[in-house]
């Protein structure tokens, strides 16, 4: 009795395989989930895993003017990238989930191809595509993102010496560039840069009377009148030249005239401001000694301080400026050359001279 009920329940299970119906199998995935896919055209219904945390990748964000192709983000899936038309991918056009949760390549971005086309650089840059956004290369003189902003021309100079003043006076900044400005009395030298004095003398550009001598000075000029020493004790004198007096003949008793010089000079002497010293400044000589000795010595002036007289030669005297001098001054010294014979006084010249200290240094 047992053995005929196992044969038809044999029977019964072979009728129910042919029939395609429902069995039960052990599916071969181990742990996870199981979800119900879409019927393939067998009865019944066929299942797959769903991925676990700890084998998918972050989030990949869709690039703005583009477009990403691809929902998957478990580890060996592939994501793709597509740009708008006028846009141009830049990065990763693919990219993968790897092993270690994390995406091959580089997030894409999607560049407009009309930047540099749209927005120019200015004042003769060059227009360079990069990441997200355009940039310009821009020439000397100009800085900025479209190179509208000057750069301080005049506080850098360009150069093995960037502390050197590029201009002797003053600088003017203009957009992209600078200009040398000279003050008054000055114009601007053919290197742009340096200043030349006007000779205002020369060219006629003064003032002066006919009775006046037109002294040309550094930024300007003066007007002078020099005049010989008044009469004094039958002491007189006559002008030689616009720059000499000779004494008058001398009566035969009168000692004070033969003391007297026998001329008198008058020398104008322009400097600029600051000067290194020493300086030698004036020469004095005499065309024969007579005697048998000449001495040089400063007699009087208002700035005796700053000057000293040295010989040179056994002829020659010189006036030196021994101290630095800052400008705007006017300068005066008086020297004496005296020829001696046997410490007799035979006969003196005495020179009157006047400098004039420009306020600049050039």
């Amino acid at each position: 009795h047992v053995l005929s009920t196992l044969q038809r329940l044999q029977k019964l299970l072979a009728g129910q395989e042919l029939a395609g119906g429902p069995t039960h199998r052990t599916m071969p995935w181990g742990s996870g989930l199981l979800q119900p896919l879409p019927d393939a055209g067998c009865s019944g219904s066929l299942l797959t895993p769903l991925p676990l945390p700890s084998e998918i990748c972050p989030h990949l964000a869709t690039p703005l003017h583009g477009r990403k192709l691809g929902k998957q983000v478990a580890v060996g899936h592939e994501v793709h990238f597509l740009c708008d038309a006028g846009f141009q991918l830049l990065g990763s056009k693919s990219r993968t989930c790897l092993q270690n949760r994390t995406w091959s390549g580089q997030q894409p971005v999607c560049h407009s191809m009309n930047d540099c086309a749209s927005k120019p650089c200015a004042n003769g840059g060059t227009c360079v595509d990069g990441v997200q956004c355009y940039a310009c290369l821009c020439p000397s003189g100009w800085s900025g993102r479209d190179c509208q902003t000057p750069i301080s021309s005049c506080r850098y100079h360009p150069g093995p010496e960037p502390l050197t003043r590029i201009c002797v006076h003053n600088c003017v900044n203009l957009p992209g560039s600078y200009r040398c400005v000279c003050p008054e009395g000055y114009l601007m030298h053919t290197d742009q840069n340096s200043c030349n004095d006007v000779d205002e003398c020369t060219n006629r550009q003064h003032n002066c009377s006919r009775a006046e001598l037109c002294i040309n000075v550094f930024g300007g000029y003066r007007c002078m009148h020099p005049e010989c020493p008044k009469p004094r004790l039958n002491t007189s004198y006559v002008r030689t030249s616009k720059y000499q007096c000779e004494r008058n003949p001398c009566p035969m008793d009168s000692t004070v005239c033969r003391l007297a010089a026998n001329s008198v000079s008058f020398h104008y002497l322009p400097l600029q401001s600051n000067l290194t010293m020493p300086r030698v400044l004036f020469k004095m000589s005499t065309r024969r000694l007579v005697g048998d000795s000449l001495r040089f010595a400063i007699t009087g002036g208002s700035n005796q301080g700053v000057f000293a007289v040295a010989r040179s030669a056994r002829h020659t005297g010189e006036l030196i400026l021994t101290s630095p001098v800052v400008g705007p001054a006017t300068l005066q010294v008086e020297l004496e050359m005296s020829q001696l014979a046997q410490k007799v006084l035979l006969g003196k010249h005495v020179f009157k001279v006047m400098t004039f200290i420009s306020q600049y240094e050039f």
